[in-house]
């Protein structure tokens, strides 16, 4: 394996655990948003239980994110900020008035009602401006002559808006799956069926929504769409891994109808495999056709001694990730109160 095709692996692996606990962070924030404006309903309750502690770490992926990526392609970091300046800036913006409201409104209630609202809001704009990024680098809004991103044309696209749905649609669906198994853990039945129905229609819609990004992509992405056709394989196999795991949602079990948590690891799979093939069809680009992988990457000495620092920031980040874990996603005393 050359070092460009192992650098782009360690990044595409933290694309992918930030694009899945992001999509549950954000969706439980827009669950939290619709729901916890209901009188006794336990939904909302739940929904911002989990959000309370777990929106910082979600954060800390895409940090790493961001700098994996300058430390292993620095070549690549004056193409990639020029032509997403503008979605960049507004994720950066939207980011902080999240974080800064989520820091203060658990301890002045006052900000309860606006925190609501902006982490439902932000959870929808947020996870809608980072999958731009998607059909920016497949090609076709980037201007050849200085680089910029071509905003008209980007927002003129039809395939923008299949992005975006796809998009939206992945977030709620996962998140709501997530939920149903977190409701299910802490033996919130009323919120379980809540978020397992929301589960049943969002899975179908989200596999729809991505064969139609896939088929709308345009005459500048067509290498991107017979790469994709090349990787059928993988993406039948996601396909299998989802019908896996929606049938378990009416598995009879001893705690009740469906078994939320085979589900959800299910859908995990579902989303590894296809996100395995996608990121294997976008190659050898990184921005097509102005930057490769090759072209980007860093000079051997600094890859070796950034990998060495890479195993031991994991080595000590794994371990406090698993007590989080265990802390608030499995703590009965958690789960259950309120």
């Amino acid at each position: 394996m050359s070092n460009a095709i192992l650098a782009i692996s360690i990044i595409w692996m933290f694309v992918f655990m930030y694009a899945i606990l992001g999509s549950v962070d954000f969706g439980a924030g827009f669950w939290g948003m619709v729901y916890g404006r209901l009188k006794d309903n336990r939904a909302g309750a739940l929904a911002n239980r989990f959000l309370s502690p777990t929106w910082e770490v979600t954060n800390v992926f895409l940090v790493m994110l961001v700098v994996t990526l300058v430390v292993f392609f620095p070549s690549a970091v004056t193409s990639l900020a020029l032509a997403l300046l503008l979605p960049g800036s507004l994720v950066l913006i939207l980011l902080t008035i999240r974080s800064a409201l989520m820091v203060f409104a658990y301890s002045a209630p006052r900000f309860q009602n606006a925190l609501s609202i902006v982490s439902g809001t932000t959870g929808l704009l947020i996870p809608a401006l980072l999958v731009l990024v998607l059909p920016v680098v497949a090609g076709g809004f980037i201007d050849p002559a200085d680089g910029r991103l071509l905003t008209g044309k980007l927002f003129s696209s039809r395939v923008t808006y299949t992005y975006l749905a796809f998009g939206l649609a992945s977030e709620l669906f996962l998140s709501a799956a997530f939920l149903a198994d977190y409701s299910r853990e802490a033996e919130d039945e009323e919120a379980y069926l809540v978020f397992r129905r929301h589960a049943i229609w969002l899975g179908p819609l989200t596999l729809l929504v991505g064969m139609v990004t896939v088929l709308s992509m345009g005459p500048e992405a067509g290498w991107l769409r017979a790469n994709i056709s090349e990787n059928s394989g993988w993406f039948l196999a996601s396909a299998t891994a989802f019908l896996f795991g929606y049938s378990a949602y009416w598995w009879k079990t001893k705690r009740g109808q469906g078994a939320p948590r085979i589900a959800f690891t299910a859908f995990i799979l579902q989303f590894v495999l296809a996100s395995y093939a996608y990121g294997v069809s976008h190659l050898p680009y990184m921005i097509y056709p102005a930057l490769t992988l090759q072209e980007g990457i860093t000079n051997p000495s600094i890859f070796r001694s950034l990998l060495i620092s890479y195993a031991i920031g994991l080595a000590i980040l794994v371990p406090g990730f698993y007590l989080f874990w265990r802390l608030f996603l499995k703590d009965k005393r958690y789960l259950n109160r309120g």
